[in-house]
């Protein structure tokens, strides 16, 4: 079952979001069912976090309540996205296998009393996740009320203990084969390392300085299978008693314990949640980038916005709310580039526990108000447009996304502390989002034949296999741009000799970097052609490409900044400093150009975001949101699915779902 019968279930998009009817009472439940008609809610997700009332004491199942707010859903018209309840184990199960708490890197053994407090390689968890999430598929496998099957909750525990320290010793055996291998990999000849016995091997713990780089990657990728694996077991106990699709809600784009691509093959349905950072464009650029993640983790198929706030901005250390009109934008904004629909965390909003204060759907000043107006019409909107079930978004660039040289960058003894991960990523999204193109992120190593334009932000870590994908993506016509520090270490944290990057992309790009030179904090300089570079620099030497920009003082003076070098029928380009934000936008305006990529829509202005959705029998749909403060006159009028009549223009902060010609 895929998401596509999600949608056919629910007779079109998903609207509604997390339920938690044990927090109230039976008069709050019957205004609860008034109101979710009014607000248009066709799917709740429930029992996140109920595995106290579930399972109250180990082995005893009380599913009496569960029972009765299925049937209540059911009986009014809103299926249920059933969850497994296993982030968040019950103070029983801690007291009755402390064994299971969570340590951390430094020795400290958790206790409960929040959520996520378990090692998820503790054979205890394992076992009682399994039996809850199989005595919920036995009991509901085939309820009618029943869409979607929702295992856990933003996977990404990590544990430092014993029993995971046997787990990846294990994992080590099997990635490595022998002692040997593992220690020629490390590089354990450096500072007397070398491992005589597996039972030597411990987790990259607190130590007096530096840890292993090899060693803290290879304690990553353990963790991505390790988590993998625990939520196979629940989906593999849960499809032995229902044929209803499964899926775990990922936390993009701030996944850093997740091997993401791999995760998503294992999901009937790619889902994730979303909660922004910023207000205005910031905010849109940010839930674009989010869509494009997940859309892309989906490879094809359709995915699901499971969670959103309605009003939540995280902004440092405090939570600001959404602008007005945000729900519905940001809801559109997520429909357009891919989702079936848009859910939120939560229905409605707690009156005590950890979450008082995060927005719901209906707020604390209950159904008049700004909020819940916002909601109601945003569930009309999403209800207005079935017809978009099914159909997919393309994209003519792509950014590229690598959980491994993610993790690289959390190694000790790096030449920076400032070479982050995922804002490079970001900056190159919203670069291509500004001017009006969707992306897809993709590995290095998949097919990249179909972009026309490919952009590696942020891959100091690159395999051999990805830097030979690149060369001949760049040979078969391909337009590349491969941004300073990348293919600096191979698969194995080991530094590529003979100058950087690896030696297949370098004869792509043309070029060979034979030294970096890390900028100070307040440190700004100057390009020749104007621009201005941050964080980083380096001394490379042009090796058959032409010399777009250089540096213009330092040692660095007249040495190539900004390269591009034709090779086969495509380009490959090399920028070696990080551009502020304008001077980056402009090249990649300037790639894009060279590319033959357009806007999704060309003559919008910007602020103007542009998706268009595709039908495999030809139709297509143009979803706009108008960002500005600005009335936007559309070039190409056509029946709005919003409005039910034809647009002509685009009111300030407005939204239009176009039907293509």
């Amino acid at each position: 079952m895929t998401a596509r019968s999600i949608t056919d279930r629910l007779g079109g998009l998903a609207f509604g979001g997390d339920y938690n009817p044990e927090q109230w009472d039976e008069p709050v439940w019957k205004e609860d069912e008034e109101l979710m008609r009014r607000a248009g809610v066709n799917l709740a997700t429930l029992g996140v976090f109920s595995w106290a009332l579930l399972e109250p004491e180990e082995g005893r199942y009380d599913f009496t309540w569960l029972d009765a707010h299925i049937e209540r859903l059911h009986a009014n018209g809103v299926a249920v996205d059933l969850a497994t309840p296993t982030a968040s184990p019950p103070p029983w199960f801690t007291l009755a296998h402390p064994e299971a708490l969570a340590v951390t890197a430094d020795g400290t053994r958790l206790v409960h009393g929040s959520r996520d407090t378990y090692c998820l390689a503790s054979p205890a968890y394992r076992s009682a996740a399994r039996r809850i999430a199989a005595a919920l598929a036995e009991r509901y496998g085939d309820h009618p009320a029943l869409a979607l099957w929702h295992v856990h909750n933003e996977y990404g525990t990590l544990c430092w203990c014993d029993q995971a320290a046997a787990a990846f010793r294990v994992w080590l055996r099997a990635r490595h084969g022998s002692l040997d291998a593992l220690n020629e990999a490390w590089g354990t000849a450096f500072w007397s390392q070398r491992y005589t016995s597996w039972e030597q091997i411990l987790p990259p713990r607190a130590t007096q300085y530096h840890k292993n780089p090899g060693q803290t990657v290879d304690f990553h990728r353990f963790w991505a299978d390790e988590i993998i694996a625990a939520y196979c077991e629940q989906r593999d106990a849960i499809r032995e008693h229902s044929d209803r699709p499964v899926t775990t809600n990922l936390m993009l784009p701030y996944d850093l314990r997740l091997n993401v691509w791999a995760f998503a093959r294992e999901l009937d349905v790619v889902s994730s949640d979303q909660y922004p950072d910023a207000n205005g464009l910031d905010g849109a650029a940010h839930a674009a980038y989010y869509a494009d993640r997940s859309r892309s983790l989906a490879g094809g198929r359709p995915w699901l916005l499971m969670e959103q706030g309605t009003s939540t901005v995280y902004d440092g250390d405090q939570v600001i709310g959404k602008e007005p009109g945000d729900v519905l934008r940001h809801s559109l904004g997520h429909i357009a580039r891919g989702s079936e629909g848009a859910l939120f965390f939560q229905w409605r909003q707690s009156r005590a526990g950890a979450e008082t204060w995060h927005s719901a759907m209906l707020p604390h000043a209950g159904p008049d108000s700004r909020i819940f107006r916002e909601v109601t019409r945003t569930g009309e909107a999403v209800a207005a447009l079935g017809e978009l079930a099914g159909s997919t978004v393309t994209a003519q660039a792509a950014v590229l996304d690598d959980p491994d040289a993610m993790w690289a960058l959390e190694a000790d003894g790096l030449p920076s502390s400032r070479l982050g991960y995922h804002a490079p990523l970001a900056g190159a999204h919203r670069a291509l989002w500004d001017a009006g193109v969707t992306a897809d992120f993709a590995h290095p190593e998949h097919e990249l034949s179909r972009y026309r334009l490919v952009i590696a932000p942020s891959l100091f870590l690159l395999s051999d296999k990805g830097a030979e994908n690149l060369r001949r993506y760049v040979e078969g016509g391909g337009t590349l741009l491969v941004q300073h520090a990348t293919g600096y270490v191979d698969d194995r944290m080991h530094a590529r000799l003979g100058g950087y990057p690896a030696a297949p992309l370098r004869e792509a790009l043309g070029i060979r970097v034979e030294e970096h030179r890390p900028l100070r904090t307040q440190e700004r300089i100057t390009l020749s052609d104007g621009s201005h570079g941050t964080v980083w620099s380096e001394a490379l030497r042009a090796e058959g490409a032409e010399t777009l920009a250089t540096y213009t003082h330092g040692m660095l003076a007249d040495s190539p900044a900004l390269t591009r070098h034709r090779f086969g029928t495509g380009q490959g380009w090399y920028l070696s400093t990080l551009l502020d934000d304008a001077d980056y936008g402009a090249l990649v305006g300037r790639l894009l150009k060279e590319a033959g990529v357009e806007p999704e829509l060309p003559g919008l202005p910007s602020g103007v975001e542009a998706v268009t959705r595709h039908a495999a029998d030809g139709r297509r749909w143009h979803v706009l949101l108008n960002h500005t403060e600005g009335t936007v006159p559309l070039p190409n009028p056509a029946h709005d699915l919003l409005t039910g009549g034809a647009a002509h223009e685009l009111p300030p902060g407005a939204c239009a779902v176009l039907r293509g010609h």
